[in-house]
């Protein structure tokens, strides 16, 4: 018994090794508690607590990192556009912190192939990384700081992908955009939503949107934002010159 007792702490402590190797070569620094990024990628499916009894899993690191995120981007676009309104430091900011932009992030680094869960990772939805970015700044925030958190944020997400001018110009929400423009335009904007599973197993939605009483585009997806998302899409390419002179 004993015997199978050592080996198995001797398995946990290699894994422990090999995690920690592989969180250096990542963070590009030595971590000081390497428990914060073990709590960065538990999944809650494995139901852990620590010994205080509290979760141990990444999603209050994740809230933590969602914020340490939003400051140190606010406060780069506060200095790089001076002359900004603060209507358009928070459209810069959206679009640059956007659940789509995290998720790129999140799959660029890897970063599920560090997740600890009962649950198969194929059946983890998308969201899973850009969730596990923000708590992995959570993580190192806890660790190293402000200081280390931030350079981490300037080295992995301002420095190769922030380009003001080109963020300018990107559309983040087609659905957002048409609203707007029928507001500026004082036309009536009308979307329907109704279940279309046809002959398929998974739920599907279909959307019609419609202005001023006349249909313009149909989307079909799995879930209604994204169905809502592609109907947007099509409506702005099919009115792409009104909408883009107004």
């Amino acid at each position: 018994m004993n015997f199978i007792r050592k080996i198995a702490n001797q398995l946990s402590k290699d894994g422990d090794k090999v995690f920690y190797n592989a969180m250096c070569n990542l963070l590009e620094f030595t971590p000081k508690k390497i428990v914060f990024y073990e709590k960065a990628f538990t999944h809650r499916s494995l139901k852990k607590v620590d010994e205080n009894g509290d979760p141990f899993n990444y999603e209050r690191l994740e809230f933590l990192g969602d914020a340490m995120l939003g400051a140190v981007i606010a406060s780069y676009l506060y200095k790089k556009a001076p002359k900004k309104s603060e209507g358009y430091l928070t459209q810069m900011r959206s679009k640059i912190v956007s659940r789509k932009h995290l998720n790129e992030l999140g799959k660029g680094l890897n970063l599920i192939s560090f997740v600890r869960s009962s649950i198969s990772k194929d059946f983890i939805g998308d969201n899973i990384h850009g969730n596990l970015f923000e708590a992995l700044l959570g993580a190192i925030y806890l660790d190293k700081g402000y200081v280390y958190c931030n350079k981490f944020i300037y080295d992995k997400v301002i420095i190769p992908y922030v380009d003001i001018s080109k963020l300018e110009g990107k559309i983040t929400s087609y659905k957002g955009l048409i609203i707007e423009w029928c507001q500026k335009q004082k036309k009536s904007y009308d979307i329907q939503i109704y279940e279309d599973t046809g002959n398929e197993s998974i739920k599907h939605f279909s959307v019609k949107i419609s202005i001023d009483g006349v249909q313009i585009a149909k989307g079909r997806a799995r879930s209604k934002k994204k169905a809502e998302e592609k109907a947007s899409k099509r409506v702005y390419f099919t009115l792409q010159k009104q909408i883009d002179l107004s």
